[in-house]
């Protein structure tokens, strides 16, 4: 009866340690700021990681822990910032500054393929062309220069 009273104490003890230490991988050390309180070894990261497991002990949720610590030392001691109006943009930034990218590009691409257009129509049409319509066309028009051969004797 002994030896399973023991399992399962170890066993329970275990899985305290286990979600302790998760918990304590997404919070940052208030005193290092660039290491996790699991991996600190400041005295503040100490106390909270004792304050996690008495936490877990009295039967809190992960949510609620850290909810507390984030009360308790503000938001910069979680990992993962919340999304809300204050972080919007540095959540957005990455979609914004890319999809400008993309748009600047397919405008810039579909821009070239209309002037092409248009220069066809005006040489179908019997128009002169302009000097910058003329150098565009006689490049486009221009045969690519052979591929050397890696491999051949003759230079």
């Amino acid at each position: 009866m002994a030896d399973a009273k023991e399992v399962e104490e170890r066993i329970k003890k275990a899985e305290i340690d286990a979600r302790a230490r998760n918990i304590s991988h997404n919070v940052r050390c208030t005193e290092c700021g660039s290491q996790s309180i699991e991996d600190s070894q400041a005295d503040i990261a100490i106390l909270l990681r004792k304050l996690i497991r008495d936490e877990i002990r009295s039967g809190k949720s992960d949510k609620e822990i850290f909810q507390k610590l984030e009360k308790d030392y503000g938001e910069t001691v979680l990992y993962a910032p919340r999304f809300d109006m204050q972080t919007a943009a540095l959540w957005l930034s990455p979609f914004i500054v890319g999809g400008s990218f993309a748009g600047i590009w397919a405008y810039r691409r579909h821009q070239q393929k209309t002037n092409v257009h248009i220069m066809a129509i005006r040489l179908l049409d019997n128009i002169p062309l302009t000097w910058k319509e003329r150098e565009t066309m006689l490049e486009l028009l221009q045969p690519p220069p052979p591929k050397k051969k890696w491999w051949s004797w003759s230079g």
